[in-house]
């Protein structure tokens, strides 16, 4: 054994650590694996990009971010002490876990969900209490009773990847009987049928987390935010990077947020698209799960999603594949454009048509 293994905490060593999604180098390939947005940024993102000096890159960026917390202080309605942001909503992410969450506070969160979730959790040293879904991946309603006994509860919403939904009465009754912290991952709310934002003026133990990976299509930017209470965001403040977010990201993202025009439009071709998708697949046989996301998790007629995957890639389509008893039977697609998913279609005819 090398001697610099020696010096890790044990729950370094013992834990496999997050894997991303493959980010492939080749031109030809058509990547439908990690929820990017396959419309380009806002053209008021083009706009600032044109407007940067890069004398200024010299200087740190502001670290309290507040052009863009500005912007969505404007846009969501909640003052500017409400809100914190971060490098990616992963960032948030991992503000939360350092607050709330150490060997004597366990992190609640579903399974399967984003997995994330539990390396930040493991990195801590903290129990993680998995809450795992229906054999169709419903997501059971008495959640308080199911995290009692956690300090902090990560909750997807939508969910990753299955793509579903607790209902909002069901995320009150969770954000009014659980006994700790509900940080709500909005990553996917703007292409849902509603959001938990407005659930920040009903409770002081709701966090809301959001990014502009998907809907925003700033995704290489990697910039996110989170509104809560007040002192929740002091909290979150304290354990935030130094210069958490630089100066691009910021002058861009606050050009982004802004345009709720555009994002209204490009939201819209992707749910459109998405809907499309599932019909098409429907008709040849797959099983396909409703979803509030920018993704569908699909399972072919063979009910083998790891072959589906295989299959897929052979063409240069990369699709996501979740290994485990349940989740390998399906597989995630994300949407892309209409011609993507149509050469999606295409190559899976071929594959499943008899």
């Amino acid at each position: 054994m090398s001697k610099s293994k020696l010096y890790f905490r044990p729950e370094i060593k013992a834990m496999a650590g997050y894997a991303p999604g493959e980010q492939p180098k080749m031109k030809n390939i058509m990547k439908l694996n990690t929820n990017e947005n396959p419309y380009p940024p806002s053209p008021k993102v083009r706009k600032a990009y044109s407007q940067l000096d890069i004398s200024d890159f010299r200087l740190y960026p502001d670290p309290f971010a507040g052009e863009v917390r500005k912007t969505i202080s404007r846009v969501f309605g909640y003052d500017e002490k409400n809100i914190v942001v971060g490098n990616g909503s992963d960032d948030i992410l991992s503000m939360a876990v350092r607050c709330f969450a150490d060997k004597k506070r366990r992190v609640a969160c579903l399974e399967p969900t984003y997995s994330l979730y539990k390396s930040l959790a493991q990195i801590k040293g903290s129990e993680i209490i998995p809450i795992h879904l229906g054999k169709d991946f419903s997501i059971p309603r008495n959640l308080a009773a199911k995290a009692s006994g956690a300090n902090l509860f990560l909750l997807a919403r939508p969910n990753s990847p299955t793509g579903n939904s607790l209902s909002l009465a069901d995320m009150r009754k969770l954000c009014r009987d659980f006994k700790g912290i509900v940080l709500i991952d909005e990553a996917y709310a703007d292409f849902a049928d509603d959001n938990c934002l407005d659930f920040v003026r009903e409770f002081e133990n709701v966090v809301v987390s959001r990014t502009l990976s998907k809907s925003y299509s700033l995704a290489g930017m990697r910039m996110g935010f989170a509104i809560a209470h007040e002192h929740i965001i002091e909290g979150m403040m304290k354990v935030k990077d130094s210069y958490n977010v630089n100066r691009v990201t910021q002058h861009l993202a606050a050009a982004a947020i802004s345009d709720q025009s555009y994002l209204k439009t490009t939201v819209k071709k992707t749910v459109r698209t998405r809907e499309f998708l599932a019909e098409q697949l429907l008709k040849l046989s797959f099983r396909v799960l409703p979803s509030q996301g920018n993704f569908l998790f699909v399972s072919p007629p063979d009910a083998d999603g790891e072959s589906y995957f295989k299959a897929l890639r052979k063409e240069n389509i990369i699709i996501r594949y979740f290994p485990g008893p349940e989740t390998g039977k399906y597989a995630r697609i994300s949407i892309g454009t209409d011609k993507e998913i149509k050469k999606l279609l295409s190559v899976t005819e071929k594959l499943y048509s008899k």
